[in-house]
């Protein structure tokens, strides 16, 4: 690369935004189409191939794309961090930018490793190793009837949705983006609402699981899966609002296209 060369991204693509947005949805409705149809009524025998398809296993087809389009989102608010820093933008813009960004990358860390998942399971088994109580989540169970990583991490989660609220509301202008934005962070409240049912016990006064399965005379399993399936489904979807109302904000911060400069110089030795 020479001195001073440019590499410069053309953002007035609208259209291959609005073709990503359709793939995404598209895909995302096809993954629980497959697992509705190929894992759990069985098109396939084969075993490997249904935990392939199965939308609620971390191992999936579903969970790879998911994971991947937290990680673009988190990419896509990076570029957003580069951009308010070459405009000099505020201090208050490129803070806020830059906690998203940090914020949507943790995200797609903790898709792919079960981070959460992990601490909450080690918390609970602190939590009864220091009681000295050996059923498992007894002792937490007195005081959270769910699951524990909702303990740990629901503070954290609802911290930096009040900020991201705050912050875009005057951040990324147009109802469009904000209803965008307010939808997103719908899906994700809804989806974790689905998670704190599923942790609960059977004979909770809160399971709903137990009401749709006495109602309609079904399985546990069927019950169970199904609702996990909504949750994913919407987890993703709550993420393709975000990538739209981000991505829409970089094209119009830089609608005559982003340039990055390098420069080189050739110390004689």
């Amino acid at each position: 690369m020479k001195e001073n060369d440019v590499i410069q991204i053309d953002t007035k693509a609208w259209l291959i935004v609005r073709n990503l947005v359709i793939i995404c949805v598209s895909l995302e409705v096809a993954f629980v189409l497959i697992d509705a149809f190929v894992n759990y009524a069985r098109l396939s025998e084969i075993g490997a191939i249904r935990r392939l398809c199965n939308i609620a296993r971390e191992d999936s087809l579903a969970s790879w794309f998911g994971t991947t389009q937290t990680f673009m989102v988190g990419l896509t608010l990076w570029l957003i961090v580069v951009v308010n820093r070459s405009k000099q933008a505020s201090k208050w813009q490129r803070t806020g930018w830059l906690v998203l960004a940090i914020f949507f990358t943790y995200m797609a860390i903790d898709d792919g490793a079960e981070i959460h998942e992990r601490m909450g399971t080690a918390f609970k088994t602190i939590a009864n190793s220091a009681s000295g109580d050996g059923d498992s989540g007894s002792v937490l169970k007195q005081y959270f009837p769910s699951y524990t990583w909702q303990i740990l991490f629901l503070p954290l989660f609802g911290s930096v949705g009040i900020f991201l609220l705050i912050f875009l509301w005057s951040e990324i202008g147009g109802n469009g983006s904000r209803a965008l934005i307010i939808a997103a962070i719908s899906c994700f409240v809804f989806a974790v609402g689905i998670d704190f049912v599923e942790g609960l016990d059977d004979d909770h006064a809160w399971n709903l699981h137990t009401v749709i399965k006495n109602k309609y005379t079904l399985g546990n399993y069927t019950v169970r899966h199904f609702s996990k399936s909504l949750e994913e489904f919407i987890e993703m979807l709550a993420m393709t609002l975000f990538w739209v109302a981000f991505a829409g904000y970089f094209m119009r911060t830089t609608e005559n296209g982003v340039k990055f400069s390098f420069s080189f110089r050739n110390k004689e030795t």
